[in-house]
């Protein structure tokens, strides 16, 4: 077992002893029973906030006491752990707390916490603690360090690496993200001498040669301490890396709950052409708002060469992309050019190189109609006063004709999934705030299951008529640009203030968008500046556990091929720092739709109480809604009903199962073994557990702006 529990619980010869009984007099107890929930014991500070929402994400139960409430429940022995149907139960199977001890000096809430932890083997995450002897490493300021660690390479160690940290490869590198904002602050120490303590996680102290720690497994008076020493928040890529290795390291592998790193990019508009940005209108014509008389349109089309990239790109990456097609870019280029459209027939050649969704015949807007005579457009209204709305048999339309064109072109489809273009038919602010109300009727009439929406105006499923939403992260590499130096162009446009230049957007909306500095210039903004950034966002989305795919159109793909740094930028860091054991995962949209609407019934059966799951020795049992599947992580070699669980991901077994009646897993020997459950039920006497305080004229840990 790669996660060797190395202080097991205490034995029933330890807890005789510990409380005075003679040996004759004790019985063997049964193994307790440990509920597989989390206590999270919050101060409001970021480092237990993104433990929080690591679990909230993978779909872990957790129980979270705001220390700062009034009227927060009071941690005693009796909140800690109980007995049901005569077996003792700990009702919890780990504890993070915001540092190795949040409470006063003499607390009895921290003496129950530890001997809690001593009598179960319950291990503790110190989310963001001070290094000091408390928490097994020498205070920093003899020899250590205190201070930034913005823009430093940490690594993990073998002992991190072999434990669990082993989906990593090695580098944890620290975000930089302004040379003004300081954004991630830590102490590194080295271990005290003669201390059982085991770095997970280093990086270099300033001025020496050493490596202190920012990750480590403290071990002492029979209690296991996770002391993480550097502040985050649950947004920082660094975090983001560690996140999953430490719910692993607190749960010893077993817990409810699953995670992946996703990356799925949708690629739209494909064998239709796409509107060029004009840098002197600053507009695109062909677009309802370039009204501009000299506004002549220069459309962006891919070519077979581009197909042919595209291919070898995919081969090369073992990565798969998504086109949304729309057939009337076929048929008026052949109507156009004598009946040849060379990339059509170069992308039907290749079409099982790719996933295809239906993205409508014409591209044609399928919301209100549009009244085109003022900028920005607005609904075009009847009489009464009423929106006038494209009607159901025209959206139907555009859906089916569509289908039978992609059919007719041999193409691989899920005739249940749909993009609409632009999203439309779906509200769009301000001017269509409610959904075409055709729009869910012709969904029916096409058998449509799976409606791509924009994620940066819905961020969350929801149901239109038969079908639910897939939020898509729209990257920030624009439609109507094939060239970088366009694609600059336009971003100076919306990021720049009007004082230089700029459409003032950015000065206008500041809650949304942030005024560049200065210009970027045509010729280097493209890879030094936004390249970078949009690899960031979307690398961030990639580690968060999220599997909202992201897209771009067909003319990211042709002349400049300008997608390609980005696409190129979040895999290659990513295999810089994941172990082949922890590959993407790149899905089909009605697969991210699944996956979404699976995690949405779990979480309302977990916020309604509907879940209980525990663990008795090697068994895990969990009894959940019928209907409802249960996401779980298991250590690898664990068993349902005698075969193989879930699937291989991170060096664990994880995955979805169906529940038909409880769910009975079976754990390995070596997972078994690791946890001592011979242990007794008492704990032991203990001094009351040491206070949080450090030497005079030694800073506390301080969560510094931008954390």
């Amino acid at each position: 077992m790669k996660r060797t529990l190395r202080t097991s619980l205490l034995t029933t010869g330890a807890l005789i002893a510990a409380i005075g009984l003679p040996a004759a007099q004790a019985t063997a107890a049964p193994p307790p029973r440990i509920d597989l929930r989390v206590l999270v014991v919050s101060d409001g500070g970021p480092a237990t906030d993104a433990i929080a929402a690591e679990l909230d994400t993978a779909g872990t139960p957790y129980t979270e006491i705001d220390l700062t409430s009034s009227d927060r429940p009071v941690i005693d022995a009796g909140y800690l752990a109980d007995t049901v149907d005569g077996r003792d139960r700990a009702k919890f199977q780990a504890v993070v707390l915001p540092n190795d001890n949040p409470f006063p000096a003499g607390s009895a809430e921290m003496a129950a916490l530890v001997a809690y932890e001593q009598a179960y083997g319950i291990p503790q995450v110190d989310a963001y603690t001070y290094a000091r002897p408390e928490a097994g490493l020498q205070y920093p300021v003899h020899g250590g360090y205190s201070g930034s660690v913005d823009g430093v390479q940490a690594q993990v160690t073998d002992a991190g690496r072999t434990g669990p940290f082993d989906y990593l490869d090695g580098p944890v590198p620290f975000e930089d993200n302004s040379p003004t904002v300081g954004e991630s602050y830590a102490f590194l120490s080295t271990p005290m001498a003669g201390a059982d303590f085991t770095p997970y996680v280093q990086a270099p102290i300033p001025g020496t040669t050493k490596q202190g720690s920012l990750v480590g497994e403290y071990r002492h008076d029979g209690r296991r301490e996770l002391v993480v020493t550097f502040v985050y928040n649950q947004y920082q890529q660094q975090f983001r890396l560690l996140a999953r290795g430490i719910v692993e390291w607190m749960t010893g592998g077993v817990h409810l709950g699953a995670s992946r790193n996703y990356f799925a990019v949708h690629v739209d508009d494909v064998f239709a052409a796409d509107d060029r940005w004009n840098s002197t209108l600053n507009c695109t014509p062909g677009d309802v708002d370039c009204t501009d008389p000299n506004a002549t349109p220069d459309p962006i089309r891919m070519t077979p060469q581009d197909v042919d990239h595209a291919v070898a790109w995919q081969r090369e990456r073992g990565f798969t992309l998504d086109l949304a097609y729309n057939g009337a870019g076929s048929v008026d280029h052949r109507e156009d050019n004598n009946g040849a459209d060379p990339l059509a027939d170069r992308l039907v050649a290749e079409r099982a190189e790719f996933r295809w969704i239906n993205h409508t015949y014409t591209h044609a807007f399928l919301g209100c109609e549009q009244d085109t005579a003022v900028v920005p457009w607005r609904c075009a209204t009847n009489p009464d006063g009423s929106t006038k709305w494209v009607s159901r048999s025209d959206v139907a339309d555009e859906i089916a004709h569509n289908t039978v064109w992609g059919r007719s072109a041999g193409l691989p489809l899920n005739s249940d999934e749909l993009v609409t273009g632009e999203h439309s038919g779906l509200r769009v602010l301000p001017q269509q705030p409610a959904d075409n109300p055709n729009l869910a009727l012709a969904l029916a009439d096409t058998g449509i299951t799976w409606l791509a929406s924009d994620n940066s105006r819905e961020p969350a499923p929801r149901q239109v008529g038969p079908a639910t939403t897939v939020p898509r992260y729209p990257m920030n590499i624009f439609y109507n640009a094939g060239r970088a130096a366009e694609q600059v162009d336009e971003y100076n446009w919306i990021y720049t203030s009007r004082a230089q230049g700029g459409s003032g957007i950015c000065e206008d909306n500041p809650a949304t968008t942030t005024c560049l500095p200065a210009p970027l210039d045509t010729a280097t903004g493209y890879p030094q500046h936004i390249v970078p950034l949009e690899r960031q966002i979307a690398l961030g989305h990639v580690l968060g556990n999220d599997p909202k795919p992201h897209f771009i159109h067909q003319s990211n793909l042709a002349e400049d091929r300008i997608a390609y740094p980005v696409l190129d930028g979040v895999l290659d860091t990513y295999d810089t720092l994941f172990a082949q054991n922890t590959p993407v995962v790149n899905l089909r949209m009605k697969d991210i739709g699944n996956e979404l609407e699976r995690r949405a019934a779990w979480r309302t059966a977990i916020a309604d109480g509907q879940v209980t799951a525990y663990r008795i020795g090697d068994t895990v049992t969990v009894e959940s809604p019928a209907g409802v599947d249960v996401p779980a992580t298991m250590p690898d070699g664990t068993t349902r009903s005698g075969s193989a669980f879930g699937d291989a991901y991170a060096g664990e077994r994880s995955g979805w199962t169906s529940p038909t009646g409880a769910i009975v897993l079976t754990l390995p020997q070596s997972a078994a073994s690791s946890t001592g459950d011979g242990a007794g039920r008492s704990a032991p006497a203990t001094d009351p557990a040491p206070d949080a305080r450090v030497p005079e004229g030694v800073a506390e840990p301080v969560s510094p702006a931008g954390s």
